[in-house]
């Protein structure tokens, strides 16, 4: 279903100025309004028409109206404050998957019209450079994916969550839908009494009128829009304490919680493994949605990763396989999530730091050696840039497979950068460098470039020349350390978990 408009009065006169000036400024503003509605974008490589120029957000509130049924449109309104970086006579969100009833700028009706996967959007008067502005948008909401596109919502068997990661955002909800625009969220979700919503960040509280309760969360960190989380179906919320008091908050079908605790259980010492490797947790709260769906991966939702519930209760994943996912996600908290990828083309700094630690964790915890990873990794690696492109320059997706930028090339590729610059820096310096990432970077975004500085700086030499083979050349190069691995495009690839994306660790 694409982003439908619905007729009404949307667009309230100009009025009239007195002063000439003014009067010429409407005039401009006027003629830009006729041109035709066009689809923007911020540039990035993979992604050349998501995200938008021309203001930075502040917050977005997300109200939305859940009926029971999981495939009929949730009513929603999205409020969006945000402040302008240039002057404005129309401003573009994301939004591709809904009905748009009406839209309001500081207060004021609003023109709208839409444009490839944009809601292009006119006000009554044009925005100043540096103005702060708040944008309300009534609009419906469809759990039924949209043909040939997947992400956004994920019906379950029981209501709803969300998969927006890489670019599904805005089918959920109009947004700058891009990592590089990170925002403080709050979702409102108003349901059935006989289920219960869980959203990013901490509960602010729940009011019930008659036969529905409406849930209220609030992030305390700013989030990028593909980590956006919203539960809703008939849950158990398991509440326990993570290290320094963290609330730790996992969301179960309320038919399995007894089964699923022994999981549960695991992440707070999780969470201490993780903090004694690179530092404090960076959020106000974490734990495991399971959900009862098929995604065919996970995703690591800031502060609630999303999880299906059966990796968890069929046999056949080995409890340390599992472990590695639960790590892998968690790492993610740190690098992703806290630390976010300025554009896509950086994305190996989340998935090549949260496969390292899955890995690690396996190492420590049961003795399956990263090594023997690493060098699997070494023989399929010039494969996998050849296939997906070198891990800090992938290949742009398949044609209507957005998701399919999530080649091994930045999972185990990624990881194996990382093991060579342990190689050739040394493990000390190695664990300051995550160290000072983590907090140098908190709540912001990093490139590629800004790793390469401080890995330069922690070891005290410039590592341009030794990172960029690595990060950016078509030929895996030699590993220091190891002069006996080899490469082999045409060599059988290292045994993956076929699972997909979010796959976890290799080895059998």
């Amino acid at each position: 279903m694409p982003l439908t408009l619905r007729r009404g009065r949307n667009l309230r006169p100009f009025r009239r100025r007195k002063a000439a000036l003014l009067a010429s400024a409407v005039s401009v503003c006027l003629l830009a309004a006729a041109a035709p509605a066009e689809p923007l974008g911020v540039g990035d490589r993979l992604f050349p028409t998501l995200g938008n120029p021309g203001y930075d957000v502040a917050s977005y509130d997300l109200s939305f109206t859940y009926s029971g049924k999981n495939d009929k449109p949730l009513r929603a309104v999205t409020t969006i404050d945000a402040w302008t970086t240039t002057g404005l006579d129309r401003l573009n969100l994301d939004f591709a998957h809904g009905t748009v009833e009406s839209v309001e700028v500081d207060g004021r009706p609003a023109a709208f019209a839409g444009a490839g996967e944009d809601l292009v959007i006119t006000p009554d008067r044009p925005l100043p450079r540096g103005s702060w502005t708040r944008i309300t948008v009534k609009h419906t909401s469809d759990p039924v994916s949209a043909k040939g596109r997947d992400g956004g919502w994920v019906r379950t068997t029981d209501g709803l969550a969300m998969a927006n990661q890489a670019d599904a955002a805005h089918l959920v909800f109009p947004c700058n839908d891009h990592p590089s625009d990170k925002a403080m969220f709050t979702i409102r979700v108003t349901a059935p009494n006989e289920y219960t919503a869980v959203a990013n960040g901490l509960p602010t509280g729940a009011e019930r009128v008659g036969p529905a309760t409406t849930w209220t969360y609030r992030t305390q960190h700013p989030m990028a829009t593909e980590l956006a989380q919203v539960s809703v179906g008939r849950s158990a919320v398991v509440r326990r304490k993570g290290p320094h008091g963290l609330p730790v908050r996992d969301v179960v079908p309320s038919a399995d919680r007894k089964a699923l605790e022994p999981w549960l259980a695991k992440t707070p010492d999780q969470i201490a493994w993780l903090e004694s490797k690179v530092g404090s947790y960076p959020f106000e709260t974490y734990g495991l949605l399971m959900a009862q769906a098929s995604t065919g991966f996970e995703l690591e939702t800031q502060t609630l990763s999303l999880f299906e519930k059966d990796i968890f209760t069929k046999p056949g994943y080995p409890a340390w396989y599992v472990d590695s996912i639960m790590v892998h996600e968690l790492s993610h908290q740190w690098f992703g999530d806290s630390v976010s990828p300025r554009t896509w083309s950086d994305a190996w700094l989340n998935e090549g730091h949260a496969t390292w630690y899955e890995s690690l964790y396996a190492q420590e915890k049961s003795k399956r050696p990263m090594v023997d990873r690493m060098k699997a990794a070494y023989g399929a690696s010039d494969r996998w840039r050849a296939d997906g492109g070198p891990p800090a320059r992938p290949k742009p997706p398949a044609p209507g497979q957005k998701i399919s930028i999530f080649r091994p090339n930045i999972y185990d590729g990624a990881a194996l950068v990382l093991y060579a610059l342990r190689q050739e820096i040394g493990t000390r310096a190695f664990e300051r460098l995550e160290r000072d990432w983590v907090r140098e970077h908190r709540d912001s975004t990093a490139t590629t470039a800004d790793f390469v500085r401080l890995a330069s700086s922690v070891a005290g030499r410039d590592l341009t020349g030794f990172l960029q083979p690595w990060l950016y050349g078509e030929k895996t190069p030699p590993m220091p350390g190891h002069p006996d691995w080899k490469s082999d495009r045409s060599a059988k690839e290292s045994k993956r978990d076929k699972r997909g994306k979010k796959g976890g660790p290799g080895w059998e």
